[in-house]
């Protein structure tokens, strides 16, 4: 079977996936960067498949299957890696909020399809992806400052309050990811009630609500 090129960019983001995991829990400035640039890397080609495999008329089922497959599986291990990251905060409650998200969506889009509907992204669904990559790359961006302190000796400053630069960089390298992922989180779970109060429908049997 011959794969056309907008799979073909889909099938690299999944083969990215374990080499920006293996490169994001080294904690090495040269990996870090390199977790940062593969994870750019692979959300630009989600911006792009999509539009060629419409543009080119080479929208295939095996596109349709992979596609949002690619973009939770990188998302998801993005945010699983982090949890192990002694350095930063993400607590793993939020995380599995994030990625139950994504199961309970899919699996609505999944009850759809077997009643011959199709559930499009709506314009929440798309702004909390959006949220989810800003999230990412902001991380990554913090664990590339903490290697570089780390390498080229220390964070340097005394702590001192009136220092107002190095005080407020130091709270965002601390405190940032945790802030950044609450919130994501929030607009994860805001996003699937509104997905779901969308389809109630779908949870009905003959009329009746499903029990």
């Amino acid at each position: 079977m011959k794969i056309n090129l907008p799979t073909q960019l889909t099938l690299l983001r999944l083969a990215l996936v374990p080499f920006f995991l293996v490169f994001t829990i080294s904690d090495n400035l040269t990996t870090r960067i390199a977790a940062l640039v593969i994870f750019i890397g692979a959300s630009i080609t989600d911006l792009y498949d999509g539009k060629l495999a419409r543009q080119r008329n080479e929208v295939t089922t095996l596109g349709i299957f992979l596609d949002p497959l690619a973009d939770k599986f990188l998302i998801s291990s993005a945010f699983v890696a982090f949890v192990q990251l002694p350095e930063i905060y993400v607590p793993a409650w939020m995380v599995i909020l994030i990625i139950g998200r994504e199961f309970l969506i899919t699996g609505l889009r999944t009850m759809a399809a077997s009643k011959g509907r199709i559930i499009p992204a709506s314009p929440a669904g798309k702004f909390k992806t959006t949220s989810q990559i800003v999230t990412i790359i902001t991380i990554l961006v913090i664990l590339c400052a903490n290697s570089f302190f780390e390498r080229f000796g220390g964070f340097p400053s005394d702590g001192s309050q009136s220092d107002t630069f190095w005080t407020t960089l130091g709270w965002i390298l601390r405190g940032g990811p945790y802030w950044l992922t609450f919130v994501t989180t929030i607009l994860t779970i805001l996003s699937g009630y509104l997905y779901l109060r969308a389809n109630m429908d779908l949870l009905q049997e003959d009329g009746k609500p499903l029990r």
